[in-house]
């Protein structure tokens, strides 16, 4: 029988290159080789949007809609929204009341995460709690792996010892400790240098059009120290060449044989890479055009996902209710 995966996204705004590049392209392959489970976190996403909640609900069927039109296959995954599965918060609750305090403090992520998301007042009880609400997304499904980058790697480990301290508390072991799946990812950042994000506005959006796409690509962040165009570039500093390196690797040693011998300015470099990535998201744009247009047909997956997920939670949850005796 295939293993299982569980992952999945916060629908907080349009999905951008960085997530394919970071996770959607590995969500794609895996589905060969395992048993997917891909959530849609909204309960995760209302941790930090709470003030202001009226994107989640559209993010949701936006997101799932590019999930589908870049390759994430119904037919192979079970796709659903997190909070349609009322199990989540249920085992939520039961693994929250024997997760001790320290261990959410200590969470390097959490500290990270409450720097990054200042604007957003996180510091509450649920954000410091996501860890568990995260072990019971996994839980509940007996996913024997999650693909997570290094930077996930603590919060994996810390459903890993909620599980243990449950199975000591009640003498029977009946969840799967969790192993990582780690996900190798090229270093991909926005078009200011810094690390692709919504927040920073810095992004390119999997269904961006191609007129912004253009404007958004000749604004990139390229070698500074290249003055004029006759000056010889140095590509392992430059973003550009770096989206050529994931997007079009085939022709990554053109470039830098026009770049390091000053053949090509910095803007004609730019002018062609914005048409390589429109290249490369048009037929993705179209098909996500295409099921857009399909009044039920997001709505169907997502309530053939509910059930299925719905049957496997439900069926976790009468496990842990009969040994806890609840």
């Amino acid at each position: 029988m295939k293993k299982t995966i569980l992952s999945g996204m916060r629908p907080t705004g349009k999905l951008h290159l960085g997530h394919w590049v970071g996770a959607l392209s590995n969500w794609v392959s895996l589905q060969k080789d395992y048993k997917c489970f891909f959530m849609v976190a909204d309960w995760h996403a209302l941790m930090s949007e709470y003030k202001d909640t009226s994107l989640i609900q559209e993010s949701a069927l936006d997101n799932v809609a590019d999930w589908l039109s870049w390759g994430i296959d119904p037919e192979k995954s079970i796709i659903f929204i997190q909070s349609q599965v009322p199990e989540h918060l249920e085992l939520y609750m039961i693994l929250s009341t024997l997760t001790p305090l320290g261990w959410l403090s200590r969470c390097p992520t959490f500290k990270e995460q409450m720097k990054q998301l200042k604007d957003k007042d996180v510091n509450t009880y649920a954000f410091l709690g996501y860890p568990v609400l995260q072990a019971s997304d996994i839980l509940l499904y007996g996913a024997d792996y999650v693909p997570v980058g290094d930077d996930q790697l603590p919060h994996l480990e810390l459903c890993r010892e909620i599980v243990r301290r449950f199975h000591f508390i009640y003498k029977k072991e009946i969840f799967i400790e969790p192993q990582p799946l780690l996900t190798k990812t090229p270093r991909f950042l926005g078009l200011d240098g810094r690390k692709m994000s919504k927040s920073y506005g810095n992004y390119i959006a999997l269904d961006e059009p191609a007129g912004s796409l253009k404007e958004k690509v000749l604004s990139m962040f390229t070698d500074p120290a290249r003055k004029l165009k006759s000056d010889p570039g140095h590509p392992e500093v430059c973003n550009v060449f770096n989206c050529y390196s994931i997007f079009k690797p085939q022709r990554s040693k053109e470039v830098r044989q026009w770049c390091e011998g000053a053949h090509k300015g910095c803007r004609q470099c730019k002018e062609i890479l914005a048409q390589t990535l429109e290249d490369f998201i048009a037929p993705h744009r179209e098909k996500k055009e295409t099921i857009l247009k399909k009044k039920n047909y997001l709505r169907d997956i997502l309530e053939e996902g509910r059930r299925k997920a719905g049957r496997q939670a439900l069926e976790t949850l009468r496990e842990v209710r009969e040994l806890l005796k609840l």
